[in-house]
């Protein structure tokens, strides 16, 4: 007795349009879904915490097929059912090429990373939030073997102070909030954590930043940064000399971008640097 589902079976049988032969002799590089959001769970320093990703997952396209397996891409994501962190996204890159009947292709995801920091002198306890990417690509080689590409990102809010105001000035100098945004690769087998590179940032600034501060963390804040003022020049640089003595990273992108309080646009200094 056949007691398969007779939806299924008609299910089964209709036409896979998408895996039909294309005549264009185009191929495509990327090809695949974006913009879609899905809970994680973050593994961190500091310990595990909820979060919501927006991914995009990509593969490469040979001329002859028609179509990728676009389902398959939202397959892949539901099982995704561990703590997310760096090998998280090698091994979803590395499961999604076969699943798709690919050569080539690329996953990365945005999130919200939280870490627990302790205020400079009260020691009161709050989360500060950072905007992290995690992207990885993987390109079968020849012999058959696959070849990854992890990339971290992370954007750093921190505090500057201008060495001009504080130098022309009887009392007193200009300050402003501050982003640092480093793009670096990484070995496919680092254990660079986001903490790390958070970390390159900030202690580089005039000074970091806190989700709650009390008084006495103000007054700390406010002399400490007074002590160490960084131009967006001064700012880059050091954060790109962190970076380049960091054997962990291969290549680099960092911007600071700093968003004046005495004129009504931002300055910036950007450099790159490949190892």
């Amino acid at each position: 007795m056949n007691d398969m589902n007779p939806a299924f079976l008609k299910a089964s049988a209709m036409p896979d349009v998408q895996s039909t032969l294309d005549e264009r002799a185009l191929p495509i590089e990327q090809v695949g879904i974006r913009g879609v959001r899905h809970p994680l769970t973050i593994r961190s320093a500091s310990g595990d915490f909820p979060s919501v990703g927006q991914f995009e997952m990509d593969v490469a396209l040979p001329a002859h097929v028609k179509g990728t397996h676009m389902s398959r891409f939202m397959a892949l994501l539901q099982k995704q059912e561990m703590a997310v962190d760096s090998t998280t996204v090698v091994a979803m890159v590395c499961d999604m090429l076969p699943l798709l009947d690919a050569k080539e292709g690329h996953v990365q995801f945005t999130y919200t990373h939280f870490v627990k920091k302790a205020a400079p002198v009260s020691g009161v306890e709050s989360l500060m939030d950072y905007e992290v990417t995690w992207m990885a690509t993987a390109k079968q080689n020849p012999a058959g073997k696959l070849d990854i590409e992890l990339g971290l990102r992370a954007q750093v809010p921190v505090m500057s102070l201008c060495p001009c105001s504080k130098e022309i000035s009887e009392f007193g100098a200009h300050n402003q909030r501050s982003h640092v945004t480093m793009d670096v690769v990484l070995d496919s087998q680092t254990k660079m954590t986001v903490e790390d590179l958070i970390t390159a940032a900030e202690s580089e600034a005039s000074s970091e930043l806190w989700g709650l501060l009390k008084r006495p963390d103000e007054k700390w804040v406010t002399e400490h940064s007074y002590s160490n003022p960084k131009f967006v020049e001064d700012l880059v640089r050091d954060v790109a000399g962190n970076l380049k003595a960091d054997q962990r990273i291969r290549s680099f992108v960092v911007e600071a971008e700093n968003f004046e309080s005495i004129h009504n646009h931002s300055a910036f200094a950007r450099i790159s640097h490949k190892k």
